[in-house]
């Protein structure tokens, strides 16, 4: 009689221990390829700050009154901090929302100097005339509005961040920029330099937001990868044909080809990458 009640005992710890466990516990869930940014934080860099929530539902995360991009990592919920390129130095509050309401979390901002670079261009494109800057006042809500809103869906990562076209990187994000000796805002992406016609891929797997011919930009194609964070590839010379607005393009899947449209000084690809409304440097997504 010892034995059996002991091993109803022990059978019915095994049932409570199932029961009790993942079920009445939600755990953070796992990505297949859990891939993250590397860390810069810095103006235009990413800052990565754990969540303590232990929960399947995705924590509700803001910074600068903008909701920021969060993904799991090794049981732990992450956010992935855009940094404007005009953030100040010192210390930062991400806002983490819960039942008793937001609790902050501080980061620190290092200082970054970024170099300078001077550019020769058309004068249209340096002082544009009544027309074009008519031009410009429509187009900038449209490619603002595809590259800063935020969507609640998340795209499934790729095993690696996929360069989105083959050449040399002419131009380095953050750059001082001054065309014919006139300043600019910093640069915003990275230029990667190649000829007319390279294939352009989709960096990660995302929907199209806009697809359009722009006066700065040129042909261009933005993709959203969900909650904030999205990827813009202009200048090209080519659109492909299936790229069209609310499709989803897999990461890898061509877009276009490198061109010299908008405001250029020869061919490549300028490449921005946008989290939470800030550019960050694209660099820090490439191995």
């Amino acid at each position: 009689m010892l034995i059996r009640h002991s091993a109803f005992l022990g059978l019915l710890l095994t049932l409570l221990i199932l029961l009790t466990g993942p079920a009445a516990y939600a755990q953070v869930p796992q990505l297949a390829s859990e891939l993250r940014p590397k860390e810069a934080r810095v103006p235009g860099g990413v800052a990565l700050i754990a969540i303590p929530q232990k929960s399947a539902s995705p924590p509700y995360v803001h910074y600068q009154n903008k909701r920021v991009y969060v993904s799991p990592y090794q049981g732990q919920w992450w956010a992935w901090v855009g940094i404007p390129l005009d953030a100040k130095t010192g210390t930062h509050t991400l806002y983490w929302r819960t039942k008793e309401g937001d609790k902050g979390l501080e980061f620190n901002v290092q200082a970054k100097e970024y170099e300078k670079q001077y550019l020769q261009v058309k004068n249209k494109h340096v002082n544009p005339n009544t027309d074009q800057l008519a031009r410009i006042r429509r187009e900038t809500p449209e490619i603002r509005g595809a590259m800063d809103t935020w969507y609640p869906f998340q795209t499934p990562l790729p095993e690696t961040w996929i360069q989105p076209t083959q050449g040399r990187i002419s131009s380095s994000f953050g750059l001082q920029r001054f065309f014919n000796n006139q300043a600019r805002r910093p640069h915003s992406g990275m230029d990667i330099a190649a000829p007319t016609g390279t294939p352009i891929v989709a960096a990660l797997t995302g929907k199209v937001r806009a697809v359009g011919d722009y006066y700065f930009n040129g042909k261009t194609v933005i993709l959203d990868h969900g909650q904030g964070f999205t990827t813009l590839y202009c200048h090209l010379s080519e659109i492909a044909p299936q790229v069209q607005v609310g499709v989803e393009l897999q990461a890898g899947e061509r877009l276009g080809k490198v061109g010299a449209t908008g405001r250029v000084t020869g061919p490549h690809l300028h490449w921005t990458v946008t989290l939470n409304g800030a550019r960050v440097d694209p660099a820090l997504f490439l191995p």
